[in-house]
Order: structure tokens, then sequence, then C-alpha cells
């Protein structure tokens, strides 16, 4: 079978691989789709934290079940897409139900190879049912997940001004899961034609631009002088994150969905004297993504609008190193199979 292989940072290259066979307890599906997130991105770069080349990307998948074994109510032929997040289900978080933290987790496409390939191989236990949506809807599941996630360890409550800073794929996601928990959104990025999807097509009620005008101010203004109490970095840029510490009302919560390399620094005496909370949010569970594909089915969201640049299989090589240029206004790239 072909394979997508990205060798060293900046440098894809396309190999004859073997096709996998069935083992117990395992699936193995004929990619359809396959987006392209920031993980990719960043792992193209040589960027991303957890990451050793060469490697095969991919982990925002849907295909087409071929074979299975140890996955009862599933059936041959019918489209799934997966939970990439493989865990070893024993360690202290696996014990506790938090298998999106596993301490061994190996994630699709970053820590084992992914799906950028004519079949996959997966544990049973991270098929997921396509339920009648699309190939495209159920590929953009996992991204949608994630920002799912970043709302509920956020708690987000009916009324509250929720901050979501960077308006790529993730940040859409948590923008809209956001609002379906009733939150009142504010999106904020430094691109203006991302802030203009929000408003367009998210119906996003407030949106700032980080680099126009005093943003404090701006902030005291939508939430009558109180600030957000729900911040939510989407941007895994250092700066916006230690940025974001400001934009906080007393006694908010503040969620890392983004990852960078470096280090966090705050104010210990203004974090303090909020009463701040501070949390990361890791992938998601499959909690996380039964809230998507119902949210999908109940027509709540329509992430197809995302989706702004679709490839064939054979054109990722050339295409992929295009994506990271914003003037090419890239939301989210879908690669065909």
């Amino acid at each position: 079978m072909e394979t997508l292989v990205c060798t060293t940072p900046g440098q894809f290259e396309y190999r004859t691989g073997v096709k996998p066979e069935l083992s117990p307890d395992h699936a193995i599906i004929k990619m359809k789709r396959i987006g392209v997130c920031g993980t990719d991105l960043h792992s193209f770069q040589g960027t991303q934290p957890f990451f050793e080349y060469p490697r095969i990307l991919g982990h925002e998948l849907a295909g087409e079940l071929v074979e299975f074994d140890g996955a009862p109510g599933f059936e041959i032929g019918e489209k799934v897409t997966i939970l990439p997040y493989f865990y070893c289900g024993t360690c202290v978080a696996c014990r506790a139900g938090k298998t999106n933290c596993c301490v061994q987790l190996k994630v699709s496409g970053v820590h084992m190879d992914g799906g950028m390939v004519e079949y996959l191989k997966v544990p049973s236990y991270s098929l997921v049912h396509g339920d009648g949506l699309s190939l495209d809807e159920l590929a953009l599941a996992e991204p949608l997940a994630i920002g799912a996630h970043g709302i509920r360890r956020a708690g987000v409550q009916p009324g509250e001004f929720v901050l979501v800073i960077g308006a790529g794929p993730i940040g859409l996601g948590v923008m809209e899961f956001a609002r379906i928990a009733g939150g009142r959104v504010i999106a904020m990025d430094v691109n203006e034609a991302r802030l203009a999807f929000c408003r367009e097509k998210l119906q996003v009620p407030y949106t700032l631009n980080a680099r126009a005008g005093d943003v404090t101010e701006q902030l005291r203004e939508i939430t009558n002088g109180d600030m957000p109490t729900v911040v939510i970095d989407a941007t895994g840029n250092q700066a916006a994150i230690n940025n974001a510490f400001q934009y906080m009302a007393h006694g908010a919560r503040y969620v890392l969905v983004g990852l960078q390399r470096g280090e966090i620094t705050l104010s210990h005496p203004e974090f303090h004297k909020r009463e701040a909370t501070l949390m990361s949010s890791r992938n998601a569970t499959r909690q996380d993504f039964e809230h998507v594909l119902n949210s999908l089915k109940q027509g709540l969201i329509d992430p197809v609008t995302y989706i702004t640049h679709r490839v064939q299989f054979g054109e990722v090589k050339d295409q992929f190193a295009s994506w990271l240029n914003p003037a090419n206004g890239v939301i989210k790239a879908m690669v065909e199979m």
C-alpha cells in the first residue's frame, strides 16, 4: 500500500508499505478522509512536542471498516472514525477514566504512525460508529471533540463570557461548544479573515483583533467591566498564552487547549488575587466524541464549512507546505483517498 512519510522537518516522501494484517482485538480501516490539523503542521515545521522522525502523520480520520475482531455491533463496510488516542487501560489516569491523558498514551500520527496510508490498523476499542454522518463530518469529529473536551473542562455555564483565543479549526470547535453550552463567545485572533469567518459562519457575537487597540479595555466594555470568566487558549503560541492571564475575571478559569514548547510566565500576585484556576485540556474521551456526533446529527454544527482546501492523497506532498502560509486562507485542509 502507499504511505506518506514525514522524514524530517519540511520533507515528505511517498513510500510503499505493507498492508496490515488483522490481529486479535484490532480492526483494519480503508482510509477515505484525512483532516490536516495544527499538530500535523507543527510536526512538518519541526515544532511539535512529543514527536520523532520519520513519522506518518494523520489522526483526523474517516474510512470504511474492512476487517475487525472484538468489535461487537460493527459491520464490515460501515463508515467509521476513531478515537486516535491509544491507552494502556491500567495506569492511574486510565483507572480514573481519563484515558485521554494515559501515562503511556500513544496518539496516532504523533507518537506512532498515523492515517496517511491506504489501510490503517487500530485497536477495536477505538472504533466509533459513523451513525449516518458523512465522511467529511466523521473526519472532523476529532478536532471538534478537542473543543468539546476543553469546554467540559472549563465547566461553562449559560450566560458566561467565554474568551477563545485562536480562530483556527480547534478554536472554532471550542467556540461552537461554548455556544452550545450557553456561553457568550468572544473570539480573538490576529487574522481578520478568520475573525470574519467567526462572525459570518459561526455567528460569534464578539470578535477582537489582538493587535488592534487596547484588548483589555475592549474586553471590559464587552463584559460590562467584569472580564471573561472563562479564557481558553487555542493558539499554542507562547506569547498569546502568557498574555491571556491579564484577561481573566476574578474567579475565572483559564484552560490551555493549545500546546507549545516553552515556559508559562505569569504574575503570581495577579493570578492569586483572582483565586484563578489554570488547567490543561488534552485530547478527548468517548464521551466528548458522543457529544460531537449527537450535535452533528441534531444540526447544531456544520463543520464542513471549515474545509477551505481539498486535495487528493497524491497531491499532499506538493501542497502541504503552502498550508502554512496565512495568505492562502487555510482553515481546514481535507485529504481524500
